[in-house]
């Protein structure tokens, strides 16, 4: 069982589970409970067997290597035009929260919500609306080895030469995300409540290359440029500027021709 006391001081409820297929699965399942899970309520295991990312993307991780957590995000106001912030928002709270770990790291976030170290992913994140509330899946690479690493494109706290603080970063992700979207909730906008600016200044997709990867097998290709107000991503191909609201991007690095 994984000991959460920081945690448990903050959430008004916390789940730990031996095992699950999805956490965000398994969580909206329970959400329906209004009374019994309330806002900022988690859900974690570190042996999930079906998670799920963006597009639909299926992925598995050997049993206690990763940490599977979703958070319950309820107070959020009907047809809030700042929702398409919130997985930025969970970006750059899972960012700082990890940069508080890995001093000397570049810790930044790929648009619209992956956690980077040195460029590699070290952390994804899945918001799914459910039923007036949204569901915020985060997986995190804790103790993978190299080997047992996805991806190339992937490190781990492990790899990293870091023993993760879970219970410490868990802590600072909740607050640091409760924080934000408090303070998008007050102003009405990103720009005001500042999320605007801090997404910007660690977010590393902005001024790369990159190949976005549209729905129906459509792509651009041009270079990050800035964020909308909404959040959009701003694609520049040299002769027109495109708002990118869904799509997998990929930064195109020197040695990838």
């Amino acid at each position: 069982m994984i000991a959460l006391p920081r945690v448990r001081a903050i959430a008004p409820r916390v789940e730990v589970v031996a095992e699950a297929g999805s956490t965000n699965t398994m969580l909206r399942e329970r959400a329906a409970d209004g009374d019994a899970w309330p806002h900022l309520s988690v859900l974690l295991t570190d042996n999930q067997t079906a998670g799920r990312g963006r597009l639909d993307r299926r992925w598995t991780a050997p049993a206690g290597t990763s940490l599977a957590v979703s958070l319950l995000l309820r107070r959020l106001p009907d047809a809030w035009p700042a929702r398409g912030w919130i997985p930025l928002a969970a970006g750059l709270a899972m960012a700082e929260a990890v940069a508080d770990q890995v001093e000397g790291r570049a810790v930044t976030v790929k648009w619209p919500n992956d956690v980077l170290v040195d460029g590699s992913k070290i952390c994804g994140i899945l918001a799914e609306a459910a039923e007036q509330s949204v569901i915020l899946g985060t997986g995190i690479n804790v103790s993978m080895t190299a080997l047992q690493l996805p991806v190339p494109t992937a490190t781990s706290f492990a790899v990293l030469g870091v023993e993760a603080d879970v219970d410490r970063l868990l802590e600072r992700y909740i607050l640091g995300l409760d924080g934000v979207l408090g303070r998008l909730r007050a102003t009405g906008d990103a720009r005001t409540s500042g999320l605007h600016a801090a997404v910007t200044a660690r977010c590393s997709t902005l001024g790369q290359e990159v190949v976005v990867l549209l729905p129906e097998d459509r792509t651009l290709e041009g270079t990050a440029v800035g964020l909308e107000d909404d959040g959009r991503l701003i694609v520049s191909d040299g002769a027109t500027l495109h708002a990118v609201a869904a799509g997998d991007v990929v930064h195109v690095r020197p040695n990838q021709g």
